[in-house]
């Protein structure tokens, strides 16, 4: 298998159609964000999307998700954790994805509370955590540790998203994660040669980020569909992602820097989100 056929992608929908179309184009998880506890507190006046998500729309993505997995975004932890667990579980969701969480002993409850029923993702987005990030690690039973770039950029109070990607703690988290063979994500791409003149910085800039890295997951964000799901051929166009992160996987160490030291210029020009 190669590196981009392995790499996992995540698609959060509420959309049971989209969602189809989405497990016959091989996104390997699909499902719902369910997050909202403090969310719209944090993210505030910034051009980000909250969810409108809901726990009853699970049965509809159930019945469509056939070859690949049924994901949900939880809430943060806290005394209801145990029970929302149970609840999606029962649903039949198969990955787990905790946000916002700052200690072990969070990580430790998550794990606990899903016993090995679905696979655990932590989605690491905060200062806290980054900082102890050698220390969450070994925590036993974590499948995935995802970096959330909006969160995270807001908590290291930084001008955008894109700049926390090169900055030397990614590096830092990047081998903390890996050296625990831990499969580790970051962030979220666009389509492949978009031609998307308003994105600020070209989607091949951050996919050659991801071998750079030794990233292995990313979110298929909003701008993947630029605007139009219906007019997509999501299935060539997962596949050209695919194709595309195996090409920078197979660069040298110095084309990968050359093209590291691209983006940081360009990140460092993008003044807002």
């Amino acid at each position: 298998m190669s590196y981009g056929d392995d790499f996992k992608f995540t698609l959060w929908t509420n959309d049971p159609a989209l969602a189809a179309r989405a497990d016959a184009a091989g996104v390997d998880r699909i499902g719902l964000d369910l997050e909202t506890l403090g969310k719209h507190e944090r993210q505030k006046g910034l051009a980000t999307w909250i969810s409108p998500h809901r726990e009853d729309q699970l049965p509809a993505l159930r019945k469509v998700i056939t070859r690949n997995k049924l994901f949900c975004r939880t809430n943060p932890i806290n005394p209801e954790s145990k029970n929302e667990i149970e609840r999606l579980i029962g649903h039949g969701v198969q990955v787990l994805m905790l946000p916002m969480f700052t200690t072990p002993t969070e990580v430790e409850k998550f794990v606990r509370y899903i016993d090995g029923r679905a696979e655990v993702v932590l989605l690491l987005e905060n200062r806290d955590a980054a900082e102890c990030v050698e220390e969450i690690v070994r925590v036993s039973g974590i499948d995935n540790v995802h970096i959330g770039l909006n969160d995270l950029t807001l908590s290291l109070k930084m001008s955008n998203r894109f700049a926390v990607m090169a900055t030397p703690l990614m590096d830092r988290i990047a081998r903390a994660v890996i050296g625990a063979e831990i499969r580790f994500g970051v962030g979220g791409v666009g389509r492949v040669a978009s031609g998307d003149d308003k994105l600020p910085i070209p989607s091949d800039l951050i996919y050659a980020q991801y071998p750079r890295l030794g990233a292995s997951a990313a979110l298929i964000s909003r701008a993947f569909f630029g605007g139009e799901p219906e007019s997509i051929d999501l299935t060539a166009e997962v596949r050209k992602a695919r194709q595309r992160l195996d090409w920078w996987h197979q660069q040298s160490p110095h084309a990968l820097e050359k093209a590291h030291q691209t983006f940081r210029e360009r990140t460092s020009s993008c003044a807002t989100w």
